[in-house]
């Protein structure tokens, strides 16, 4: 399986949770704002995830 990266969107905030393969979450799920800076931080997350290596 390829990783995914789950949203849950709401009014003014997403809840966030990566998953690398199935059954395997990636670090804590989050929540952010939806502002440009915390929208960033997710940025980074799916880069993260991307950047994993296969195993």
């Amino acid at each position: 399986m390829d990783p995914v990266v789950g949203l849950g969107m709401a009014k003014g905030e997403s809840q966030i949770q990566a998953f690398l393969d199935k059954k395997q979450p990636y670090k804590k799920g989050f929540k952010v704002a939806h502002t440009l800076e915390e929208l960033a931080s997710l940025l980074v997350l799916i880069r993260e995830v991307v950047l994993q290596p296969s195993n």
